[in-house]
């Protein structure tokens, strides 16, 4: 048996393959110059032009874009009127940005468990964690597949909360055919560089609803309006004239980056395409592999996969997670792990939550690793990484 790199054997390639990387071509980077070389490089109409395209292309009525997916999620729970003494329900196997945005507005995360399968937020579990305090649910499209957003959509529906999509993965994923950015009351995308589209950093807000609307566009810069109808003070004396009528941040994107977005949503039917034709390979590659299980997907969900997760059952493997990462990395196959269960964390423990709220997302993390994924994979990047996961998997299995 060929022995793993990392035990004196051979690698499986020569050069680094990375769990997730940005794919910039020259229009790109033609995008970015030619707002660097005109008049406007922020707060210019190539965000409103952003805009327009995220409404277009997701089939939303609004869109705000933003510095980041967290100011994203900061902006819609502002909007949503989420305050002191208010509780959101979310997951924990997410980044620690879908719990945080409750915090930054002196509410308390609540975490409802996963499905072992799907890895996403189980509605019933969202259902049992409600309480007179829960104003929201920020449920994550986790790897990109879709939450289960009819039942959310009900459950919220009968309880008076509103529904927020953290979508930072699943921007080009589809629900019962219907464009995440449409499905819950608010969405919101990361363009961060290893998402499917990038503005080097940057986020959005998608929303149906004209009140939602104009509270993030207030939330997401300074609270600060020129539009008389919404002044308090009006008469005022000239055009230059503005007011700040609420408490709000600057989050705003600037125009080089929105450039660059737009330069990448022209490509995005091929990132996606591309994506899942990765994924097909690795599901078929992996799904009789004995010590390796894969994410099982709903139905409802046609998704644009940002990450690829293995799981390893360490019942059958002779090995503990972190040794088979390293061997991964031995084989030149960069991985990573997605996520640490967001109240493990030492701040969350500051705050009184414990380990143990969340069995299943706690068993699912053990044993989970994020292998290679993104557009720009060549055919041997795919086999390679494939090769890998079946030497170590063989090795290790008892």
């Amino acid at each position: 048996m060929d022995l793993p790199a990392i035990l004196g054997g051979t690698p499986v390639r020569d050069e680094k393959i990375y769990y997730g990387r940005q794919w910039i071509t020259d229009d790109d980077i033609k995008a970015v110059s030619d707002v660097l070389a005109g008049p406007y490089i922020t707060c210019g109409p190539k965000v409103t032009e952003a805009e327009r395209k995220l409404e277009s292309y997701t089939g939303a009525k609004h869109a705000v874009v933003v510095n980041s997916g967290t100011s994203a999620l900061h902006c819609a729970c502002i909007a949503a009127g989420i305050g002191e003494g208010d509780e959101i329900i979310t997951t924990p196997m997410t980044f620690a940005a879908s719990a945080n945005c409750a915090l930054y507005c002196g509410a308390r995360p609540v975490f409802a468990d996963i499905d072992p399968e799907t890895y996403n937020i189980d509605p019933e579990s969202i259902r049992a964690h409600i309480t007179e305090k829960t104003k929201a649910v920020v449920a994550v499209d986790f790897t990109g597949q879709v939450v289960k957003a009819r039942e959310i959509r009900k459950i919220c529906d009968e309880h008076g909360l509103v529904f927020i999509e953290d979508a930072a993965h699943s921007i080009g994923s589809k629900y019962d055919g219907k464009n995440v950015g449409t499905l819950a009351d608010m969405t919101c995308f990361s363009f961060h560089p290893v998402k499917t589209v990038t503005a080097g950093e940057g986020g959005a807000i998608l929303t149906n609803d004209d009140e939602l609307y104009r509270k993030l566009v207030l939330a997401h810069a300074h609270g600060i309006t020129r539009d008389e109808a919404e002044m308090l003070e009006a008469p005022h004396e000239g055009i230059w004239y503005y007011e700040m009528i609420s408490l709000g941040y600057n989050y705003r994107m600037t125009d080089f980056q929105a450039a660059l977005l737009m330069s990448q949503l022209a490509r995005i039917d091929e990132f996606v395409s591309r994506r899942k034709e990765i994924v097909k390979r690795y599901d078929e590659a992996f799904k009789d592999l004995p010590g390796i299980i894969i994410q099982k997907e709903i139905p409802e969900s046609d998704s644009s996969r940002h990450l690829y997760i293995i799981r390893l059952d360490l019942e059958k493997l002779k090995c503990t997670r972190a040794e088979f990462f390293d061997a991964m990395i031995a084989e030149n196959v960069q991985c990573q792990v997605h996520y640490v269960p967001v109240y493990w964390f030492p701040y969350y423990k500051s705050l009184g939550y414990e380990r143990g709220l969340c069995p299943n997302a706690e068993e699912v993390y053990k044993g989970i690793m994020s292998i290679p994924l993104y557009p720009a994979m060549t055919e041997k990047d795919v086999e390679d990484t494939i090769k890998a996961v079946k030497k170590l998997a063989a090795y290790y299995l008892k």
